[in-house]
């Protein structure tokens, strides 16, 4: 096997180094998610950092790697002897492959001995394999959330607990945590990304000769990998020493309570959420500061820090974009009480006039982008029925191949078997050997991701009293929440003379949030222009990817001043789950939005009973 891509011949990327440095000197810190574009050597330089991890002592003959100076009390394979046999082993490293079963992360029970020995015997996961080493998930953002909830409480409690199978066991997963992702292909959930200690943004570098010595190191590694890997071993060797020594400093690290007084006023400045970010940022100070062999943390140390443990906390919204401002950190170490961050433009909103009759007419001039009011948790929103999940999320329920059992059936097709009902099937008929015919397999009930297309009515009667202001937070709302969803989303307007396909269906939710800012209204109601649209792009999602059931957001008032009647359109979009958030205002109102609803089999929602402290109800 050739020898892995050199740690230190990494070119750039320092603050990714450092990030996973650190996490290799102090795991407590909670790991290191990367993200960046395709091409960036994410997958490479974490591969290289297994390679500097110390050697460990485990007991011999131990598939849960236990230390022999401290063994689990729990582990599935002891109790140990009090002097066990050891054998000197690397830290794993172990990949966490997008598509796999949760049986295979958590271990399941072992088949041959319930078969052989009729005994119930547990067989080891991914969890187990990771202790004391490096779980690596690429793609993390990809992840079935079942998997990313199971892999979440083992990192934080340091223990796996499994129930299932008919097998009870409870065995410790103490490991390195380190996930990568692309964000053009979808953002991870929110609750995902706070339970990493580190993260880091890293891109292809923008002068000529760092990506010339890229290529040529590879072109280098690639000749001879071995040969290659030997130039840089001093220096590798090097840095693993530094680790080892780093670890050992880092128990008599002092860290002063002026410094951690400044550790508080940063996050306080920041408006991060809970206490998660606070305590990072002091273990990544000690740990800093261990790492440059000095025994009390820094204000440079905290700087350093901050920089790497605040960018995806520091957010008020999931889909404001990341990053650090590095002018408010350095004005935040040097004042003494810094006020909290403010509120980015547009978060608190501008209060709506009170509604009254719609004082534009149908072909008033077209008005300026109005500001989003404040987002707000909408109702949710879900497709009636149970699907056939093809893409994992958390909307609509869905038969899939993983999540919850629910029960056993008779085969229908390459599905999970369903060890306990196959095994009883088998002891029904007296035998200790499974037959074809006992095959059992597992029902899995799960949630799946959907294709959330907003169309938006911007035509002059939206712009009345500020009625945009409220329509843009609505529908902001609704963005964010497929966002956490993991939701494709879409979006088509219509006004003027016609309809445009202002955000074609993308996982990329930022882009939505973009295009809604600076969205703008006037002109007349072309209805049926709108729903035209819709229709056409339902189609072409339909044959791109034939299993992603969508869902249809009309915001309207239901005036159509322009083009044929909309309730024409309406057999084109048959079968089409739909909701119609009715944005009609005043004293007086004509209910065409709700008639419009009544055509199409769909829930007529009033903009202002979208929140979520409203009474909830199924979109269908």
């Amino acid at each position: 096997m050739p020898a892995a891509y050199p740690f230190s011949a990494i070119v750039g990327l320092a603050d990714l180094r450092l990030a996973l440095l650190l996490t290799a000197v102090n795991p407590a810190i909670g790991g290191v998610l990367v993200r960046g574009e395709k091409g960036t050597a994410k997958s490479t330089v974490v591969r290289a950092l297994a390679a500097l991890l110390p050697e460990i002592d485990a007991v011999r003959g131990c598939r849960f790697a236990c230390d022999p100076a401290a063994p689990d009390a729990e582990c599935p394979d002891g109790p140990h002897a009090a002097d066990p046999p050891v054998t000197r082993r690397r830290s794993s490293l172990v990949e966490l492959p997008v598509g796999a079963t949760e049986d295979r992360v958590v271990g399941t029970l072992d088949i041959q001995r319930a078969l052989a020995d009729g005994v119930k015997a547990y067989e080891p996961g991914i969890l187990a394999t990771a202790h004391r080493g490096l779980l690596y998930v690429d793609e993390v953002n990809l992840l079935p959330d079942h998997l990313v909830d199971l892999l979440l409480d083992a990192a934080a409690m340091g223990r796996a607990h499994v129930e299932r199978d008919g097998v009870s066991v409870k065995h410790a997963a103490r490991f390195l945590l380190v996930g990568t992702m692309n964000p053009e292909e979808g953002e991870p959930r929110p609750q995902l990304v706070d339970r990493f200690g580190l993260v880091v943004s890293v891109t292809s570098p923008d002068e000529p000769a760092p990506r010339a010595e890229v290529v040529r190191r590879r072109l280098a590694y690639d000749a001879d990998p071995d040969g290659f890997a030997a130039r840089w071993a001093a220096e590798d060797a090097e840095l693993a020493g530094r680790i080892v020594a780093a670890r050992e400093r880092l128990a008599s690290v002092r860290l002063p309570d002026g410094e951690l007084d400044r550790i508080a006023r940063i996050c306080l400045a920041y408006g991060v959420d809970g206490l998660r970010a606070d305590i990072v940022v002091a273990r990544a100070a000690l740990t800093l500061a261990a790492w440059h062999g000095r025994d009390e943390v820094s204000a440079g140390d905290i700087r350093d820090a901050a920089r790497l443990a605040l960018p995806h906390r520091r957010r008020r919204d999931p889909l404001d974009p990341p990053g650090t401002d590095e002018e408010r950190l350095e004005e935040t170490l040097s004042n003494e009480d810094p006020q909290p961050e403010p509120d980015p433009p547009g978060g608190r909103g501008t209060r709506s006039d009170e509604d009254g009759e719609d004082s534009a007419g149908d072909d008033a001039a077209e008005q300026a982008a109005a500001a989003p009011g404040q987002p707000y948790r909408p109702r949710v929103l879900t497709l009636p029925k149970t699907g056939e999940r093809a893409h994992a999320g958390r909307r609509s329920l869905a038969y899939a191949r993983r999540g919850r059992v629910v029960g056993a059936r008779l085969p229908q097709g390459a599905g999970a078997p369903h060890l306990p009902a196959t095994l009883l099937a088998a002891a029904a008929r007296g035998s200790r050997t499974v037959e074809p015919a006992d095959l059992r397999e597992a029902v899995h009930v799960g949630k799946e991701s959907n294709l959330v297309l907003f169309v938006v009515d911007a035509s002059g009667s939206m712009a009345a009293r500020q009625r945009m202001t409220t329509v843009k937070a609505a529908v902001l709302s609704l963005l964010r929440d497929a966002y956490q969803r993991r939701d494709r989303v879409g979006m088509i307007t219509f006004r003027g003379a016609g309809a445009d396909e202002v955000l074609p269906p993308t996982s990329s939710h930022e882009v939505g949030v973009q295009k809604l800012a600076r969205l703008r209204t006037g002109g007349r109601t072309p209805l049926a222009a709108g729903l035209e649209a819709a229709a056409r792009t339902l189609r072409a999602e339909r044959r791109r990817d034939p299993r992603r059931r969508p869902l249809l957001v009309l915001v309207t008032d239901g005036r159509n001043t322009a083009g044929p009647d909309p309730l024409g359109v309406v057999p084109s979009l048959a079968g089409t789950t739909s909701v119609v958030v009715d944005c009609e205002a005043g004293p007086v109102r004509l209910g065409l939005a709700r008639r419009l609803a009544v055509a199409l089999d769909a829930p007529c929602v009033p903009l202002a009973q979208l929140s979520a402290t409203n009474r909830l109800g199924r979109a269908a």
